[in-house]
């Protein structure tokens, strides 16, 4: 199953250049397939780590969310796989423009660059041990990238205080519009 799901992958990433779209496939379930995508970011396959990025960067182009399941799809075949938190990390961000224009962009650990924009899903969710509020952003049709150590670091060096309610508060720009980024 795996080697013609493989075939099936570059196939489809050959005629789409990029990610094929996903969203508008509805096969039938074919079962689970024996792949996580751990916490940390890394894929583990039968219980080995994938550590050939394009085979990661392949997987990542056909992988749905529905609910609380994740799935990779091909217009024959879906295969549910298990995510411990959310499938992707932001590994980098870079900032580009001025005032009104600029802009925040955020690199996955697969390749996927994501900017900071109105439409974006961005929100703080607990993380950790012990929990704290953590930055997520939406890379694609309700799949999520958790903000890396680092790059959160770099973002609260270019974030603005203002007083809150009952404490301080960073805020990011980007794009024309506000994204709060924690309290303090």
């Amino acid at each position: 199953m795996a080697e013609a799901l493989f075939k099936e992958l570059q196939r489809l990433q050959q005629e789409f250049r990029g990610h094929p779209p996903v969203h508008k496939w509805n096969p039938d379930f074919c079962g689970d397939m024996d792949l996580v995508i751990r916490r940390d970011g890394r894929w583990i396959h039968e219980g080995t780590e994938i550590r050939r990025l394009p085979l990661v960067k392949l997987f990542a182009s056909i992988l749905k969310h529905e609910g609380d399941e994740y799935f990779l799809v091909t217009p024959v075949e879906k295969l549910r796989i298990r995510v411990e938190d959310v499938p992707f990390i932001a590994t980098q961000v870079a900032r580009g423009g001025e005032g009104e224009h600029e802009r925040l962009l955020f690199t996955t650990n697969t390749g996927d660059i994501v900017p900071l924009d109105r439409g974006r899903g961005w929100h703080l969710e607990p993380f950790g041990d012990p929990p704290q509020p953590v930055p997520y952003i939406e890379v694609r049709d309700g799949l999520r990238a958790r903000i890396s150590r680092e790059a959160f670091y770099q973002l609260v060096d270019w974030a603005e205080e203002r007083a809150g309610d009952n404490c301080g508060q960073l805020w990011l720009h980007s794009d024309g519009e506000e994204f709060l980024l924690g309290e303090y």
